[in-house]
């Protein structure tokens, strides 16, 4: 489920969720009600239907659990139950809009999903779910996904309501190992993730898996040994390479027995980039595909076949540019004063609001919100810049840099040049973006936007990653830029579904 019940409530995170979980359902309806002109007028007075609509979201269990609901809330409290009564009263015309918040409507979103027979899929490491967006796209059903930063889970959870909250697991991996078996009873299609490697910078002087930085590689490999799918894509930095025969050993390594016979895997890598798929960015990630043997045999398939499936495919697509992306979403100022970042403003951004650009002539949008209208706009906001930053910004035209003479004298790295030559960046607008970072949750003075004295919102950072409008990242500001920059671009993701998928049914 989505909510957990005001009674269920029992660390400060789990309150902050929930009260954040209240503040866009609130908004959610505020922004309705903008979009189609009309004024909420309900009071906040409790009724029966009321009630029963708070226990169908799943803020409250009884109606004992008011007075608690009351407490957390505190002045937020009366605009929830004006914007729940608006709901009572209009809800086939809002249901479009507010349905994701429901656990009624969440678990029929998962009945249905439990008695399809897709290929099925595990996302470790699962982050805000890009991986698994553009695989679910492909006719995927995720079946299980984990990963320990309690935001990530947030955003996924919200964003996937067919996968039922008690399968989506925050959890350590080295801890979660131990429990895994209780959740798989099925056999799995496909395992996927991206296992942070820390250390294969050393992995001359010693072999990765052995450097003890990269324990949840080790963890995410003996994942595939016991759950044993027919394939696995393992997604990483480029700079992986340097360790990439060595990751080919390890998956060699795999033992599985079945019915008598030991299975193990066949490993394939290529840096793939993501204009390649039409991606509007320059994104390049290191990609292993893994066989298990048996698939192999029977489909007479080597993973490096995959590759090039997934090259031919990309042949004739079109290539997106930045401005793309940055085409069809309101123009922002940045703020000036400092802590005014989360505050929504029509000036600077908001997390929800209305979408002036509901359905434009734009191929890149119609691509990555697949083909959808989308009526709202999620996590539009530019963050503070300081006086000396403004004029920055300002100055440096596009493709300019940290070293350009005419931030000389303002530049406040100068005398190291050297090191910082990228921390001021100004993009270029008809060209690729270059990489979305998850440093950007520090400061985006490297994605300057290229005609506004600002750097890119999370909204904006979220397309040229491919996420469709409507995805909502959730927590703190900083961390909507974190979750962002980890992810892998959806657009890109499908691709490497849809061809994976084609062997797999012919397997069936």
């Amino acid at each position: 489920m989505f909510f957990n019940s005001v009674n269920e409530l029992t660390t400060k995170e789990d309150k902050r969720f929930f009260v954040e979980e209240i503040e866009v359902f609130t908004r959610l309806i505020e922004v309705y009600c903008e979009k189609n002109n009309l004024n909420n007028n309900e009071d906040s007075i409790l009724t029966p239907e009321v009630y029963n609509e708070l226990m169908d979201i799943g803020v409250i269990n009884t109606r004992s659990d008011i007075d608690e609901l009351k407490k957390i809330l505190k002045k937020k409290y009366d605009l929830f139950i004006k914007a729940v009564k608006f709901t009572v009263n209009n809800k086939n015309d809002v249901y479009d809009t507010i349905w994701k918040l429901y656990n009624s409507e969440r678990k029929i979103v998962q009945e249905k999903s439990l008695n399809k027979h897709e290929l099925s899929l595990i996302d470790f490491f699962c982050g805000a779910g890009g991986l698994s967006l553009g695989f679910i796209q492909e006719g995927f059903n995720v079946k299980l996904a984990s990963d320990i930063e309690s935001v990530c889970i947030q955003t996924y959870k919200y964003n996937h309501p067919e996968l039922p909250s008690s399968r989506l697991i925050q959890e350590d991996i080295r801890e979660f190992i131990n429990e895994v078996d209780d959740y798989i009873n099925e056999p799995i299609d496909i395992i996927v993730g991206g296992p942070p490697c820390q250390g294969f910078s050393t992995a001359n002087q010693q072999r990765i898996i052995d450097d003890p930085r990269n324990e949840l590689y080790k963890y995410f490999l003996m994942m595939v040994e016991t759950i044993g799918p027919k394939f696995v894509v393992m997604e990483n930095v480029r700079g992986m390479l340097k360790v990439a025969d060595q990751v080919v050993e390890d998956y060699g390594a795999i033992k599985i027995k079945d019915n008598g016979s030991t299975l193990t895997y066949y490993v394939d890598y290529e840096v793939l980039k993501s204009n390649e798929f039409s991606v509007a960015q320059n994104r390049q990630r290191l990609i292993y595909i893994a066989v298990r043997s048996d698939v192999c045999e029977k489909l007479d398939l080597k993973p490096s076949d995959i590759f090039e499936k997934i090259h031919k495919d990309n042949e004739g697509k079109p290539v997106y540019v930045l401005n793309d992306a940055l085409k069809d979403i309101k123009p922002l100022e940045a703020p000036r004063v400092k802590n005014t970042t989360n505050v929504d403003s029509e000036i600077y951004g908001k997390k929800i609001d209305v979408n002036n650009y509901e359905n434009p002539d734009n191929e890149y949008l119609n691509l990555i919100n697949n083909g959808l209208s989308m009526p709202y706009v999620f996590n539009h906001k530019v963050r503070y810049i300081n006086d000396n930053n403004y004029e920055i910004y300002k100055r440096v035209d596009q493709g300019n840099d940290s070293t350009d003479d005419k931030i000389k004298d303002i530049m406040p790295y100068s005398h190291r040049n050297h090191v910082f030559k990228d921390k001021y960046f100004k993009l270029i607008a008809d060209k690729p973006c270059r990489t979305i970072t998850a440093h950007m949750k520090f400061d985006c003075h490297s994605h300057i936007h290229p005609f506004q004295v600002r750097s890119l919102t999370p909204r904006e950072a979220a397309r040229v990653q491919s996420f469709p409008d409507d995805y909502l990242f959730w927590g703190p500001y900083s961390k909507t830029y974190m979750q962002i920059g980890n992810a892998v671009p959806p657009v890109m993701a499908r691709g490497i579904a849809k061809v994976i998928k084609g062997y797999l049914e012919k397997l069936n």
